[in-house]
């Protein structure tokens, strides 16, 4: 599932005319670069959840065929439904096995073939270093375990492996992934991993702008 219903407040004025996932990327839209290295990874069925002029990439990507996947869209109310809401409302889509989560506002050269989540796990999350915006972090590492207490903490990259059965029992609507990732440590049942290579939260006008400049190698060259 790739998560693109957001409003992109940050990204204004950019975001008043172009939805967040398909601002351009050192030539092609944001979302692009993640369907094609699910491709790569061997991916074949994608979701993909909308809000915020849902239609225009709908008509961008079309049913993905392009990039190698085949895109089912999970269509969300004006304001979006969080991440929590966004991904409980498109499990029909998804199935009943563990599925793959991906920001759309992110830029990575992460192999998403490389991920995995244990059978005890009800989640697996890519962590990484802190960026500059986001100093303090959100969640421990020790070892495999991802902990919410004192010490290092690192950053969740808006990657990771989700079993449906982290949103059992929960009410339908709007509400944020947080708090079932919390419960999760506190079961003893979150795994995470560190990832030390490239990876971008194109989260404001400044940073997409930076990432267009830099000139280092792209995911999938």
């Amino acid at each position: 599932m790739v998560l693109a219903a957001g409003r992109g407040e940050r990204l204004r004025p950019l975001t008043d005319h172009t939805p967040k996932p398909m601002l351009l990327v050192r030539g092609k839209p944001l979302i692009a670069w993640h369907l094609e290295a699910l491709a790569r990874a061997g991916v074949r069925e994608v979701v993909i959840n909308l809000s915020w002029m849902g239609d225009s990439i709908r008509q961008g990507l079309g049913d993905g065929a392009r990039y190698g996947v085949r895109v089912q869209y999970s269509q969300e109310p004006p304001g979006a439904l969080e991440v929590g809401g966004g991904i409980a409302t498109a499990l029909p889509l998804l199935g009943s096995a563990p599925f793959l989560v991906v920001n759309g506002d992110t830029f990575t050269d992460l192999e998403f073939s490389s991920l995995a989540i244990e059978s005890g796990a009800l989640a697996h999350l890519v962590l990484v270093p802190n960026p500059e915006h986001h100093v303090h972090g959100d969640f421990g590492l020790n070892g495999r375990a991802v902990s919410d207490g004192p010490g290092t903490r690192l950053t969740y990259s808006g990657i990771g492996v989700f079993r449906p059965e982290l949103f059992a029992n929960h009410p339908p609507g709007r509400f944020p992934l947080l708090p079932l990732l919390r419960a999760a440590i506190a079961a003893g049942r979150l795994t995470g991993e560190r990832y030390d290579g490239r990876w971008t939260d194109v989260g404001t006008v400044q940073r997409l702008t930076m990432l267009n400049e830099t000139q280092a190698d792209q995911p999938g060259s």
